[in-house]
């Protein structure tokens, strides 16, 4: 009956399988309106930075939780689709080609509902983590920034929505992070009133500078929770 019991116990302090990492990942502003722009204001000279900063998110993950660790990168096709037609680049071969990669299961969106329907059919607690890396101001994560129009964001999630975010998809202690700017001073505040969880993020700029040094997006403020 001890062996018993012991089995038992090893079995149920084993991860769950269900347990997953998600990546929300925005879109590039394109340049020919970033051009028009004076030079302090220009964003997304690279097209990847928030490609990189999620596949170094990814990496990271995999050291921690190990390699076969569950991860859902969803992210926001159409601004990916313009920009390799401007550059005349194929990014979203490219971004598929990183997920295979790193066995992440690859979901593209064009609108914030179907990034808030991809995490509301997960299973019960099973986001054990959450991760944005993309543009976006102190009221809503921005899907897409000067895409279409010059300096507006036509794809988003707002902090009115967070509300259809469904709460029980995410674990009790789910990290939860904003790579983009101001998160930290409205929109952590709503999603911990919603979802019941702290949602790490910046008082003021991001700087996507460090990617190129091989580390994860730094904050010119700092990071609050």
């Amino acid at each position: 009956m001890k062996i018993w019991s012991l089995l038992f116990a090893l079995l149920f302090a084993l991860p769950s399988t269900a347990e997953e990492h998600v990546i929300l990942c925005g879109g590039p502003a394109l340049r020919k309106w970033e051009n028009l722009r004076v030079e302090r204001d220009r964003h997304d000279r690279w097209w990847a930075n928030f490609v990189r900063a999620s596949t170094m998110r990814m990496d990271e993950i995999r050291n921690a939780y190990g390699e076969q660790s569950k991860i859902t990168w969803i992210v926001y096709k159409k601004g990916y689709q313009l920009r390799a037609s401007e550059d005349n680049k194929p990014y979203t071969t490219w971004i598929q080609e990183q997920a295979t990669k790193r066995n992440a299961r690859l979901i593209w969106i064009n609108t914030g509902q179907q990034a808030i329907n991809t995490i509301n059919e997960k299973p019960n607690r099973s986001i054990i983590s959450f991760d944005f890396f993309g543009h976006s101001n102190k009221h809503c994560f921005m899907l897409d920034y000067g895409t279409e129009v010059m300096a507006v964001a036509s794809a988003w999630i707002h902090e009115k929505d967070l509300g259809k975010i469904r709460r029980g998809a995410f674990s009790k202690n789910a990290h939860c992070q904003s790579w983009g700017c101001h998160t930290g001073e409205s929109m952590s505040e709503i999603w911990h009133s919603k979802l019941g969880l702290t949602l790490v993020g910046a008082r003021g700029k991001t700087d996507y500078t460090p990617l190129s040094f091989g580390r994860l997006p730094t904050v010119n403020g700092r990071w609050i929770r």
